[in-house]
């Protein structure tokens, strides 16, 4: 079942996903919670990551791993130990993501996983991750869709 909700602002968006890590800080699941954030360029995606960051209790300035694929934070929290943070949006084929050590990542219940441009590696990614859809609805405001969240693997 798909939710939606609106967010006026970048900070709005910041706050929505923080208080979204929140939530997933609250349940402890059997592999990595893996998130995929779908959306065109300039649609929220990297604010959410950071807000998300945030969220987890990361103080780093959180700025997207385009160059880099890959960026990996410490936790400090109860269940989870890391914070991996991965930019598809310069892989050309789904197994680049595998090439990052993604399957052994995936298995341990230690990580959260948030994947920009998860549309690029969708078809690797494990049936039970949850979709984040942002678009445009004007210059500030922004359309998120959390589907998949129900499929969860607790």
């Amino acid at each position: 079942m798909n939710k939606l909700f609106i967010t006026k602002n970048a900070e709005e968006t910041r706050k929505f996903a923080e208080d979204f890590a929140k939530k997933i800080l609250k349940i402890k699941y059997k592999k990595a919670v893996i998130i995929g954030l779908i959306g065109e360029l300039g649609s929220g995606k990297t604010v959410f990551a950071q807000g998300f960051a945030r969220g987890l209790g990361i103080k780093e300035n959180i700025v997207s791993p385009t160059f880099v694929l890959m960026r990996i934070y410490a936790l400090r929290v109860l269940h989870y130990a890391r914070f991996i943070h991965i930019d598809a949006y310069r892989f050309k084929k789904a197994k680049e993501l595998s090439d990052l050590g993604f399957k052994d990542l995936a298995r341990d219940s230690r990580n959260i996983i948030l994947i920009e441009w998860a549309d690029k590696v969708r078809r690797i990614l494990p049936k039970n991750h949850i979709e984040i859809k942002f678009g445009h609805i004007s210059d500030n405001k922004r359309k998120i869709t959390i589907g998949r969240l129900s499929d969860c693997d607790k």
